[in-house]
């Protein structure tokens, strides 16, 4: 007897089962292809964008080509720093102003600063960050979900089938293999689904997990960059 004869010729509760546990894969792989797509372009998108921000002379020039990048995480909270940034250059002028040299006096770079514009800039770019990390652990929480329940969903279905199948045993008065195997492959099909369904979903949320983390990270880092470049903006500013 093959699978799809098991299918076929199970009761209404283990269709049931099968039915759901069919609708949990399908939306976990469609997430999951589309999970991967997402991260590999905002990872490429990234690498590109970090590139120009460390090989460009002014941030105006940068916040220009970062309209080019839309699925990159570090370019939004680039954006959002760069905002706050132009709002507190004296005069109106944004930090378009040419990147503070090597060769720049450390005194010029060393002025104290209050403490207030670069609170208000880090701010600004951990509020960026913990954004595009909410973006980004969007949805994972399905794959998860599917990775807790599908097993259960697929053990209940088991349960119920090898419940039917002793119920058969004591109406048919029989106990050889005969009769009780069909019954309770029947019954562990579900379960062979269930996992089916919840070991896809469980690498790929913690493969997802660990991606984001990573990027939460990168963003961090790429924060006290930015933040070290617009002390010395305001520094020379004033």
């Amino acid at each position: 007897m093959n699978v799809v004869n098991l299918v076929v010729q199970a009761g209404v509760v283990a269709q049931a089962v099968l039915l759901i546990l069919l609708g949990f894969s399908l939306m976990s792989w469609t997430l999951i292809f589309m999970k991967f797509g997402v991260f590999r372009r905002s990872r490429r998108e990234s690498a590109q964008f970090l590139h120009i921000f460390r090989s460009a002379k002014n941030l105006t020039t940068v916040f220009e080509e970062s309209k080019r990048f839309t699925r990159s995480p570090i370019v939004s909270v680039f954006q959002e720093g760069y905002r706050e940034l132009s709002q507190l250059v004296k005069g109106g002028q944004g930090p378009a102003t040419q990147w503070p040299t090597a060769n720049e006096p450390r005194a010029v770079t060393e002025v104290f600063l209050h403490k207030e514009p670069l609170d208000l800039i880090s701010r600004t770019l951990r509020h960026a960050s913990m954004r595009e990390v909410a973006q980004q652990e969007r949805y994972l929480i399905f794959l998860a979900t599917t990775g807790n329940v599908t097993p259960f969903v697929g053990l209940f279905g088991t349960v119920w089938g090898i419940m039917n199948a002793f119920t058969s045993i004591g109406q048919a008065g029989s106990a050889n293999l005969g009769a009780v195997a069909p019954g309770v492959a029947e019954a562990l099909i579900t379960t062979a689904a269930g996992l089916g369904a919840a070991i896809p979903a469980v690498v790929a949320y913690n493969y997802f997990l660990n991606w984001v983390r990573r990027q939460a990270t990168e963003m961090e880092l790429f924060g006290l960059e930015f933040l070290t470049l617009a002390e010395r903006i305001l520094a020379r500013s004033r």
